[in-house]
């Protein structure tokens, strides 16, 4: 089962890079991805219906991580694509006040929902049992949009996937706010279009950003990872998932523990090398006439 669906999710990204590659506007790349993310939901749960888990331990790893990962997405392309739909046309001040309205509402939810984000944030496993397995709805919980089918449904891994979301679209919006406070004087369609798409292995971009934040070159070293990835996720329109899980998996090399950041420095070394043996035949050239 993890095999299939952690497979399954690997194209999902792929035909999503795709779609942000193929020239449409920024408006219908996100409409085809959210239209991408709700078939590839709908297989997920037509699998799992006929699926049986092995233990409670492959239930709850289904439903706190494999089905978040792409109802979160989904839930995160649906309000970028409001976000670009309902933006008023103004200057940066109308904008501004638009995307701080957004933030104060993600807040909001992050305030309703404390008590589960400290839960989800630390990292605890006691309470898995109870949040993601079935039929562990309690009329005590306070009330949440969840599918009607309860047998692919917990009471919280509706509430998880939109918490993913909403801290994506959250550093979306911050992002956006960024650019309006630098007085962007771009189209609003253009001030919000994903250009560069990280085509190379999710593990290496984890290690570059790692290693960026370990040297400390933002903010003068006062950031952390999770804003950092958060950006890196924005402007290269890539999902690093389970980033921590990547790192940690850097730290656990026996050899070439920083291969993304060597082949960097061969790639920069031999650029250079080019470099000066271009200047070198130039000389030469003008030299010998």
């Amino acid at each position: 089962m993890r095999t299939y669906t952690e497979r399954f999710y690997n194209a999902l990204e792929n035909q999503l890079n795709e779609v942000s590659i193929n020239g449409e506007s920024l408006a219908d790349q996100y409409k085809t991805s959210i239209q991408l993310c709700k078939k590839a939901m709908d297989k997920l749960k037509n699998y799992i219906s006929s699926y049986s888990f092995e233990s409670q331990e492959e239930e709850i790893y289904f439903f706190k991580v494999l089905k978040p990962q792409f109802y979160s997405k989904y839930i995160y392309f649906i309000n970028v694509y409001k976000f670009i739909m309902q933006a008023p046309p103004g200057g940066e001040g109308i904008i501004k006040d638009f995307i701080n309205f957004e933030l104060a509402d993600i807040k909001r939810f992050f305030d309703h929902n404390q008590t589960f984000y400290q839960y989800y944030r630390s990292g605890s496993t006691q309470m898995d049992e109870f949040y993601f397995t079935r039929g562990g709805f309690d009329v005590h919980v306070d009330l949440e949009e969840f599918e009607e089918d309860e047998q692919y449904s917990t009471s919280h891994d509706y509430k998880l996937s939109k918490i993913i979301a909403n801290e994506k679209y959250q550093d979306f919006l911050n992002l956006e706010l960024q650019k309006a406070m630098e007085h962007d004087d771009t189209p609003p369609e253009m001030g919000l279009e994903l250009p560069l798409t990280w085509t190379f292995n999710k593990t290496d971009l984890v290690e570059l950003i790692y290693a960026l934040v370990a040297l400390g070159v933002f903010n003068n070293g006062n950031t952390e990872i999770k804003s950092v990835v958060g950006f890196f996720q924005t402007v290269f329109h890539v999902n690093l998932g389970s980033y921590y899980h990547k790192y940690l998996d850097i730290v656990k090399r026996k050899k070439e523990r920083t291969a993304f950041l060597d082949k960097l420095k061969l790639a920069m070394l031999k650029r250079i090398e080019e470099k000066l043996d271009e200047e070198a035949t130039s000389q030469q050239k003008l030299k010998f006439g």
